[in-house]
């Protein structure tokens, strides 16, 4: 099974991929975890994409669809895989297409992972941080009075992180919505597109998921 997890940010695709991985035993590629690999190992795309992360520059298409290929021609991939935070773009789901073709690779579903904006958007701002034990808090079910926090009990160590600001997460909806909605349509156009149920809680949202797989 070959499958391509979509969807905006905060709406958990990450959380199911893994669910998915464990259903199916697939490989989960996430660009963002071979990237980091790519580059702790030193390869030679690794090298080339720190050269552009360290001067602040975002690594350029044709090196992750590179370090993508590495990935899919390896024995990993043999039992299939679910690809996730790629492509953000149409000329990346263009260039990925390409490579797919060159792979003699046929994507089974492309999952799109719907979600009500505004919702997403109040339930990522109220996300809260433990500075003291790293606990991940949320102010809609978490009890928490003063800053303290309720799980290791250390007094004003509650704080927001920049990316969990609502100003931050608005940004990356517009972002998402002019450059990565787009692709939506691209991959309808294909016939591959199948659009996912994502409001409900974790386990809501992952039988929606295995539903729309296996039917």
């Amino acid at each position: 099974m070959r499958l391509i997890l979509f969807g905006p940010p905060g709406v958990g695709k990450g959380t199911q991929a893994k669910l998915l991985v464990d259903k199916y035993s697939l490989d989960h590629i996430s660009t963002g975890e071979i990237l980091r690999e790519a580059i702790k190992q030193g390869t030679d795309l690794g090298l080339k994409a720190k050269s552009f992360m360290d001067k602040g520059e975002l690594v350029p298409d044709e090196v992750m669809i590179g370090l993508i290929r590495e990935v899919l021609k390896s024995d990993r991939c043999k039992s299939g895989f679910i690809l996730d935070g790629f492509p953000r773009t149409i000329p990346q789901a263009e260039e990925l297409s390409k490579l797919f073709d060159d792979l003699n690779i046929k994507i089974d579903k492309v999952l799109n992972m719907e979600v009500n904006e505004d919702l997403i958007i109040n339930r990522l701002s109220k996300r809260r941080i433990c500075g003291n034990c790293n606990a991940l808090l949320n102010l809609l079910t978490d009890k928490i009075e003063d800053n303290d926090c309720p799980k290791c009990l250390t007094k004003d160590s509650i704080y927001q992180r920049d990316d969990d600001k609502e100003e931050t997460i608005k940004h990356r909806f517009q972002v998402y919505n002019q450059n990565t909605s787009p692709v939506k349509g691209f991959y309808q156009s294909k016939g591959t597109l199948t659009n996912v149920d994502s409001m409900g809680d974790v386990r809501e949202v992952f039988i929606n998921i295995v539903n729309a797989i296996e039917n």
